[in-house]
């Protein structure tokens, strides 16, 4: 049988480990897909450096459009990133018949509402297994190894960088911007690393989980999120004190009213494996009434983990090339016509526990207006623990754990008390998650 062809635009990191592993390992490829899956035209700005990475046997062009417009071309993969050209070149590769194979999770966080609408429209496929954690398949894994289920809520540490920056200010002690510096020397980091360190990336990716998870449409332009970089080396020492590490979590709840949609750093208890995960490794809990808790761990970016992710996705297609398309797993796990309307809950309405520290004046009755403010707004407290200070200091570190309330609750508490004469500096606030 003839192989399926593939058309690369870009041959970046992802995209020369693709190319890499899918010539390696062809024979392991061909047996599991049932044919030959081959690399026969790739489009890059750099010709002359991709000519070099494929050899002579493959066309190398610099203009895009020209994989799409090819007719033996079967399945266009986009690697090029971002929303601008990428986004025009996957929709006018789906109006061409081609299927597509994606690691942009930004573009399908944003717009995958519509390419989704538009690929089943042609009845050709969009697969993303590489747009969220590298090499894990945790997209295969809530798309079809869940599929009985009904998923409860899921928690993820997606973003390699900022786990890495945790981790380093966890082990060494260090701050923040000293271990960003660190991160971007090692090539953890980019050079504008904006996108990871305020939880951006992380944001895309549990969007398009989420939307997976509870078969509502995918909608980035709802989600809470909140990054790092105002976390301090204290705050990780005092969590640690306490039983917790700090993560940054992406985190999606079904509830009875509505859908949560967040990403922000978190106090896990220790004893939990997702605690554990150290360094640049991705992990993801999912929670569901059957299976009970499953946990996902891998290599969430890189090279030859990304390109995994890729090739799966390629085996996938090649498998169910000829299908009838009504006979295909849906993008988002739930047919289109029974996608759910549930709606995303504003943070204001999220239910989760908090850690709060603040630098109060060392004197008598100030932990108890501090708890008295916290009793009349229903908040009740769970631990407490305070510094002693130290000698010749007039102010302390007043640190509490409080029990579950909704976060319109603890909005206001926290500017009663953020109003208190005691209160010398701006209150810290960390959402806590026990992911029982």
């Amino acid at each position: 049988m003839k192989p399926i062809q593939v058309g690369l635009l870009g041959i970046g990191t992802v995209g020369s480990g693709t190319f890499e592993v899918l010539n390696r390992n062809q024979e392991e490829i061909q047996r599991r897909a049932g044919r030959g899956i081959e690399v026969t035209m790739v489009a890059d700005l750099d010709v002359a450096r991709a000519k070099s990475i494929v050899g002579a046997n493959v066309q190398v062009v610099g203009d895009a459009r020209k994989v799409i417009a090819n007719p033996d071309i079967d399945i266009v993969v986009e690697l090029i990133g971002g929303y601008g050209i990428a986004k025009q070149l996957v929709l006018e590769a789906i109006e061409a018949g081609k299927h597509v194979v994606t690691a942009n999770k930004a573009l399908l966080a944003v717009h995958g509402t519509e390419i989704f609408a538009a690929a089943h429209k042609k009845g050709v496929m969009v697969a993303f297994e590489a747009a969220v954690a590298g090499g894990i398949p945790i997209i295969k894994a809530l798309r079809e190894g869940l599929t009985a289920n009904r998923i409860q809520w899921l928690a993820g540490i997606i973003n390699g960088t900022t786990n890495f920056i945790l981790s380093e200010m966890r082990d060494k002690g260090l701050a923040f911007n000293d271990v960003l510096k660190q991160a971007q020397a090692l090539g953890y980091a980019e050079a504008d690393p904006t996108f990871d360190i305020e939880g951006v990336d992380a944001a895309h990716k549990v969007t398009l989980m989420s939307a997976i998870a509870f078969g509502v449409p995918v909608q980035f332009d709802k989600a809470y999120v909140e990054g790092i970089t105002k976390l301090e080396a204290q705050d990780i020492k005092y969590a640690e004190q306490l039983g917790y590490r700090i993560k940054l979590l992406g985190i999606s709840k079904r509830t009875t009213a509505g859908i949560e949609l967040r990403v922000h750093p978190c106090l896990v208890p220790a004893k939990r494996l997702i605690a554990n995960v150290e360094g640049a490794m991705n992990a993801v809990m999912v929670h569901a009434d059957a299976v009970g808790t499953t946990l996902y761990y891998g290599k969430g970016a890189g090279s030859e983990p990304t390109a995994s992710a890729v090739i799966a996705d390629l085996v996938d297609i090649t498998r169910l090339h000829t299908a009838d398309p009504l006979n295909r797993v849906p993008h988002l796990a739930f047919q289109p016509d029974a996608m759910s309307n549930l709606p995303i809950l504003p943070m204001a309405e999220v239910v989760t526990s908090y850690y709060l520290r603040m630098r109060v004046a060392d004197q008598a009755g100030v932990l108890a207006k501090v708890t008295g403010i916290l009793a009349n707004a229903d908040i009740s407290i769970d631990a407490v623990l305070q510094r002693e200070a130290g000698e010749g200091e007039s102010h302390t570190d007043l640190i509490i754990l409080t029990h579950d309330c909704v976060e319109a609750k603890m909005n206001q508490a926290m500017a009663e008390m953020q109003q208190l004469s005691t209160v010398l500096a701006p209150i810290t606030r960390i959402r806590k998650e026990e992911l029982n």
